[in-house]
């Protein structure tokens, strides 16, 4: 009878959520999924999201998001490469899908279906741990995105993973805030529910709007925020310009970091306003591929001063290594790329065994045929409070050559970050045929003020040699964020 999801002025409890989903479950059933089939879901951001995906979990089969603001290019390319049985979808959401011949169910049309309790002997054939739990596809280096195959096994093994650093229970309320087409919505949605928490559906608009997000924290008194680092900027700055009393407090226990390297000291501001541990703010470094989650580390203002993305150790269960060209782990203070090991690690790529091969390789550190995810990210191990630390360092191929001298654009935006009246800034690297390649910073001034781009030159100058001061500065009212809440570099 506990209140599992609420969106709006609409809630369902425990029960009437499996019971809503039982029928859809059957409806799918009907359609001929089960283990092993994929179902697109392409669903509003509502209550009806966790019934319709919940509704495919219990049918057995795995779930494909689509998410309908996707180009339509991207969409086509993945129904046709993850071949579902069906899609799972609304009256209106269905005219954003691409035209195709794959059968289309109705959430309206499930109603008439039995409630009850879905048994295995129902099911096409008994579902497995190992079985498929959901299809999520990421960017791919070929510039053809690829599905990760994540299985039911793996996700139980991420929430028992980190119940001991977090000690979620019934009394937290946590916020569906990423597309579910993102896989910090799996951390999100289902962590919440399996330790018996609350789930608030964020609706798109609200999830844009940094002053209304932070409103609806206060509203629904969440404890559980999950953000993206660029997100989190935006919402932190909402925070430092509310006035003292604007709509009461907030309630958060914990704010969780994903997606994207956090730059620490962008949180200087929110700690002289916040206790350290009201809430306490956790760095969590993942991958899709090992199952959202694989590095944690519970922040303090005193790491706030420390220039680099700092993203702790492995959690239990996992193991992360820092290796050489030639698989060799790594000196402490030296580069290498970072590899995941445990049993976190997805089955691979949906139908691209020859990818996956080239990704999840022998671990040569653990048991006889077990695997470690080659991430090609780069890392190091430092010295933090007395223990080895993992440092993200970004992609293998984040630094950039111009005009022959290597730059790290982070050291840019740094230097962008320490003048007067910036909050947020973001250097990219711009081609172009007639002036060659370009500098261009991006900076959002802070809420009520201004930035004059000539003096921000200027005052960087100071820091910076010539050739890594900006070409060109662009001031923004807001950074552009993708529907996954990191930062959209396409569209600055």
């Amino acid at each position: 009878d506990a209140v599992a999801i609420r969106y709006g002025d609409s809630s369902l409890t425990f029960g009437q959520l499996q019971s809503r989903a039982n029928r859809v479950a059957r409806a799918l059933i009907a359609q001929g999924a089960g283990p092993e089939s994929v179902v697109a879901v392409a669903m509003p951001r509502t209550e009806e999201l966790p019934v319709a995906l919940l509704g495919v979990l219990t049918a057995g089969a795995a779930y494909l998001p689509i998410d309908t603001t996707y180009p339509v290019q991207r969409l086509e390319f993945m129904l046709d490469d993850a071949a579902p049985v069906c899609i799972l979808t609304t009256a209106t959401e269905r005219e954003s899908l691409p035209a195709g011949n794959i059968p289309v169910l109705l959430l309206e049309d499930t109603t008439g279906y039995d409630d009850a309790r879905v048994r295995n002997r129902e099911r096409v054939v008994p579902l497995r741990p190992d079985n498929l739990a959901y299809v999520i596809y990421t960017s791919g280096s070929t510039g053809v995105p690829k599905g990760v195959g994540v299985a039911h096994r793996n996700v139980v093994e991420l929430f028992a993973n980190t119940q001991s650093l977090f000690e979620f229970d019934e009394t937290d309320v946590w916020t569906l805030f990423h597309s579910f087409a993102f896989d910090f919505s799996v951390w999100e949605l289902w962590c919440a529910l399996a330790t018996g928490g609350t789930v608030v559906v964020v609706d798109y608009l609200t999830s844009r709007s940094p002053e209304q997000f932070r409103e609806l924290l206060i509203r629904e008194q969440v404890t559980v925020l999950n953000q993206t680092p660029s997100a989190f900027y935006q919402l932190a700055e909402a925070d430092r310009a509310a006035h003292p009393d604007e709509q009461g407090e907030l309630a958060l226990r914990y704010v969780v970091f994903g997606g994207e390297a956090l730059d620490l000291r962008q949180l200087q501001r929110w700690y002289e306003r916040h206790p350290v541990d009201a809430p306490w703010l956790v760095n969590m470094y993942g991958i899709t591929e090992t199952t959202v989650h694989v590095s944690y580390l519970s922040l303090d203002e005193q790491m706030a001063d420390n220039p680099a993305s700092v993203i702790g150790r492995a959690i239990p269960g996992l193991d992360a290594y820092v290796l050489d060209d030639r698989l060799n782990p790594a000196p402490v203070g030296v580069a290498g790329e970072i590899y995941v090991a445990g049993a976190q690690l997805s089955r691979g790529y949906l139908g691209r065994p020859g990818l996956a091969a080239t990704r999840f390789v022998a671990n040569p550190f653990g048991a006889p045929g077990s695997r470690m995810y080659r991430s090609g990210d780069i890392g190091r191990w430092v010295g933090l409070g007395g223990l080895a630390t993992l440092e993200y360092a970004g992609r293998g191929d984040q630094q950039v050559q111009l005009r022959g001298f290597r730059i790290e654009l982070g050291e840019i935006e740094a230097a962008l970050l320490r003048c007067p009246g910036v909050s947020q800034a973001v250097v990219v690297v711009r081609a172009d045929e007639h002036a060659g390649d370009r500098l261009v910073g991006y900076v959002v001034p802070d809420a009520g003020t201004s930035s004059d781009p000539s003096v921000l030159r200027r005052q960087v100058a100071e820091f910076l040699t010539g050739y890594m001061v900006p070409d060109a500065i662009v001031v923004l009212d807001v950074l552009p964020l993708t529907p996954n809440g990191k930062l959209d570099r396409r569209a600055l």
